[in-house]
């Protein structure tokens, strides 16, 4: 197997040297530099790399219209390096095709190591490339059973005093935020339940998220506080540096991070809570991302009688977290992201009938 051919893109020389030194592997190779977005385009363009690192504010061409340059000529795996203070502009970068955001790294040798790891992991993505404009694709048809067919117990009119009767548990990684803004923006207003996700992002990031989303979806999108009470209609986001889970009182609780905790936030750990406080009221969906984080969630909601959904193939950025899933027979139905909302929404309301365990 050949070099991992890298090219980066950075104004500053001195940032450039420090991701070169990071990079300094036997199977990396640095085989372009680019100061500017419009540099970053045509070295790519040539050179064909593996990877390609790109900062976000450069001269001549920003890294965001350098991405989506890139994007829709030959797209290739692209990770941004980005302070966390323009996190906005980050997640806005990986909805225009970037896979991933990680903040700027410093000296230590355990930002090089993960980073490095990182550069390794995304160099073999495969990645769409990006047509200026495009006409919708129709949905595929879903597998597994129509949800006219489910049959479940009757729903009780509200859980513990509040005013639902689902809650929504979303698991998601590489690839995720583009199809959490997909998922959230087609959501109507008065959305009758909460909804919670643990999302894959480098520390710091998490707000950021919280923000853009925000701005897209007609529902409360909110950072998850310590002891918050659930609430129909709202939308709670993980922060990478805790894990977000539900207590058997339906409030929020963040759990302490391990340091050999390899997924931040877990997605299992979510999940696991959903389905042991709400059992078959609870509704997993696992979306596109890399490793098995959330497979064992999405199993557990389902031996407790409650729906899972997956995101198929066709539609996943990396179809990985959810493969997992769906081939471990744990996903009731495999559905593309653009009719994700939809069903959430029939499944939201509380006459509909769902699938037995």
């Amino acid at each position: 197997m050949g070099k991992i051919r890298v090219v980066i893109a950075d104004d500053s020389n001195m940032a450039r040297g420090l991701l070169r030194a990071f990079l300094d592997e036997p199977d990396i190779e640095i085989v372009g530099e680019a100061s500017n977005g419009r540099q970053a385009v045509e070295l790519t363009r040539n050179l064909k790399p593996d990877l390609v690192i790109m900062d976000l504010e450069m001269p001549v061409m920003s890294g965001l219209d350098a991405i989506d340059e890139i994007m829709q000529n030959k797209g290739v795996p692209i990770l941004v390096v980005s302070g966390v203070a323009d996190a906005h502009n980050a997640l806005v970068a990986m909805e225009r095709g970037a896979l991933e955001v990680v903040n700027k790294p410093d000296y230590s040798s355990e930002q090089a190591a993960e980073f490095v790891a990182k550069v390794r992991m995304l160099a073999g993505v495969l990645v769409i490339t990006r047509m200026r404009a495009r006409k919708p694709l129709p949905a595929p048809e879903p597998m597994g059973q129509p949800l006219s067919a489910m049959v479940m117990p009757p729903l009780p009119p509200t859980l513990g005093g509040t005013s639902y009767s689902r809650v929504f548990a979303i698991a998601c990684s590489t690839g995720g935020p583009p199809a959490l803004a997909k998922i959230l923006s087609d959501l109507p207003a008065g959305f009758p339940s909460p909804v919670l996700i643990a999302q894959h992002i480098s520390d710091g990031f998490a707000s950021g998220m919280v923000a853009w989303l925000a701005q897209l979806c007609p529902l409360p999108v909110r950072l998850a506080v310590e002891g918050d009470y659930l609430q129909a209609g709202v939308v709670y986001i993980s922060p990478s540096e805790r894990h977000l889970c539900v207590l058997p009182n339906r409030r929020l609780s963040l759990m302490e991070r391990g340091p050999l905790d390899v997924y931040r936030p877990s997605c299992n750990v979510l999940l696991n809570s959903v389905a042991d406080v709400f059992g078959y009221q609870a509704i997993g969906i696992i979306l596109t991302g890399m490793g098995s984080d959330g497979a064992q969630g999405m199993a557990r909601i389902r031996s407790k009688g409650g729906m899972t959904l997956g995101q198929n193939e066709e539609s996943s950025v990396i179809y990985g977290m959810n493969r997992v899933a769906i081939e471990a027979g744990d996903v009731y139905q495999v559905i593309s992201v653009d009719s994700i909302a939809a069903t959430m929404v029939q499944l939201a309301n509380p006459d509909l009938k769902g699938p037995s365990a």
